[in-house]
C-alpha cells in the first residue's frame, strides 16, 4: 500500500463536500499526511464565451471571495492552515493536475456524483482528473442528503 504524505483535496463546495472532507481527514490521520484544499472556479467568460456585453470581473471576484470563505471554514474543521488552501481560476481538471504537481501531492481526493448515461459520456471533472493525474486519485462517492 502506498504511503501518502501530501493529499490534495479538491472540493466543489457543495453540501456533499463534507463527505469528501471527512474521508480526506480519515486518510490524512491514517497516513500522518498533510492536507491541502482546493476549489477551482471556472472563469465566467468560459461559461458565457464573451456573449454577455458586460464586465463580469466584479461578479467573478465575489465568487472567488465566497469560495475562499467557504474553503476557510472547511479548512478550520481539520486544522488546515490558510496557506494550504487554494482557490484558483481555470478549467478544473487542468488546475487540479497543476496544483497536485506543484504541491508534490501523492494523492488527490475528490467527490464523484456517480453520474450515468449522457453525463458520463460527456465526462466529468472526476473523470478528467483521474485520466491525467500523475499520482493516485481517490474518488469519494457522494450522496445527496
Amino acid at each position: 500500500m502506498a504511503d501518502y504524505k501530501r493529499i490534495l483535496v479538491a472540493l466543489d463546495l457543495s453540501e456533499e463536500s463534507s463527505q469528501v472532507l471527512d474521508k480526506a481527514g480519515e486518510m490524512a490521520k491514517a497516513f500522518g499526511a498533510e492536507l491541502c484544499l482546493t476549489h477551482v472556479i471556472e472563469p465566467l467568460t468560459f461559461a458565457y464565451g464573451g456573449d454577455i456585453p458586460m464586465d463580469l470581473s466584479e461578479v467573478q471576484e465575489q465568487l472567488q471571495n465566497q469560495a475562499k470563505e467557504q474553503l476557510r471554514k472547511a479548512g478550520d474543521k481539520f486544522g488546515v492552515a490558510e496557506e494550504r488552501q487554494r482557490v484558483v481560476l481555470g478549467q478544473p481538471a487542468t488546475e487540479i493536475h497543476r496544483l497536485a504537481d506543484e504541491l508534490e501531492s501523492d494523492l488527490i481526493i475528490m467527490g464523484s456524483h456517480g453520474r450515468h448515461g449522457l453525463a458520463l459520456l460527456l465526462g466529468s471533472t472526476a473523470n478528467g482528473v483521474l485520466h491525467g493525474a500523475g499520482c493516485d486519485v481517490l474518488a469519494v462517492r457522494v450522496h445527496s442528503d
